[in-house]
Formats: structure tokens, C-alpha cells, sequence
């Protein structure tokens, strides 16, 4: 699984975005709302890890998401 940050403009807020293995999308949420149905991507559990993740990631880097 991958994971982006994507810069919001004006009044469209940043991004993440999760894409499987082959890059196609699979979880779009708002960077700055908390982390809700994680359970559905399988990283239930993993919620302050990921939390962390997203406050160090650079916006538009692509990274491998591993815990």
C-alpha cells in the first residue's frame, strides 16, 4: 500500500490518498479530520502510526506505507 499527501488550494483542504500495490485508489480523505473506517483498508489498530506518517510526509511524495 502507498500513501500521498496532496496540497489543497484556496479553499480545497490537503489530501491523502491510499493506493494498493498497483496504484489504484483506494481510501481519499482530508488530511486534518481525524481517522475514521480504517478497519476497511486493513490498518485497523494502526491509527496513531498512521497519524504520524501523515504529519512528517512532504506533499506529493510518493511512499510505501509500512508498519
Amino acid at each position: 500500500m502507498y500513501i500521498i499527501k496532496v496540497k489543497g488550494k484556496a479553499k480545497i483542504p490537503d489530501y491523502i490518498q491510499l493506493r494498493d500495490d498497483s496504484f489504484v485508489l483506494i481510501a481519499y480523505f482530508r488530511a486534518d479530520r481525524p481517522l475514521k473506517n480504517l478497519e476497511k483498508y486493513g490498518l485497523e489498530g494502526k491509527e496513531a502510526a498512521l497519524e504520524k506518517i501523515i504529519s512528517e510526509l512532504s506533499f506529493g511524495k510518493l511512499q510505501k506505507l509500512e508498519f
